[in-house]
C-alpha cells in the first residue's frame, strides 16, 4: 500500500510541541521508519508551508519533504476531479475543489489516502477512493 498523505496528517505530525497521538499520525511515522513510499503533491506542500511560520520551521519542512515524491496533476486529473465532485454532490456529499483533486490523484495512481479529514471517508462511499483505516 502506497500512502498519499493529506495536509491534515502532515500538520499534526510536524507540530512544534509534539506529534499527535492520532492513529493516522502513528501510521505515517511507522511508514517513514519502515522506508515505505509516501506520496504527496505541491498543493499539500504549499498548505503546510502556509500553516507554519518562521525560517527555521520552513527549512525543516522543506528538508522533510525533499524525499517525498510530488505528483503533478494533469489536465485530465482536473476534469476527473470536477466529475468526482459533481458525482458526490449529486449524492449529497459536498466536496471542496482541492479535496476532489487530491482524491482523483489517489484514484488515478492507486494510492491510499491518509487523512484525518472525514470528508474523504464520505467521498469514498461514492467512488473508488481508498482511505486508510486503523486496523482493530
Amino acid at each position: 500500500m502506497t500512502l498519499f498523505v493529506d495536509t491534515s496528517v502532515w500538520s499534526l505530525t510536524l507540530r512544534r510541541d509534539s506529534p499527535s497521538a492520532e492513529p493516522q499520525v502513528q501510521c505515517l511515522v511507522q511508514a517513514i521508519r519502515a522506508g515505505e513510499v509516501i506520496i504527496s503533491t505541491g498543493l499539500i506542500l504549499q498548505e503546510i508551508l502556509q500553516g507554519f511560520s518562521g525560517a527555521r520551521q520552513r527549512n525543516l519542512i522543506l528538508e522533510h519533504f525533499s524525499a517525498v515524491p510530488l505528483l503533478v496533476p494533469e489536465r485530465d486529473d482536473h476534469i476527473e476531479a470536477a466529475d468526482l465532485g459533481n458525482h458526490c454532490r449529486r449524492n449529497g456529499v459536498q466536496v471542496a475543489t482541492v479535496d476532489a483533486l487530491l482524491a482523483q490523484l489517489c484514484i488515478r495512481h492507486n494510492l491510499t489516502m491518509l487523512s484525518v479529514d472525514r470528508d474523504f471517508d464520505h467521498m469514498a462511499r461514492h467512488c473508488t477512493l481508498k482511505v486508510w483505516k486503523k486496523k482493530d
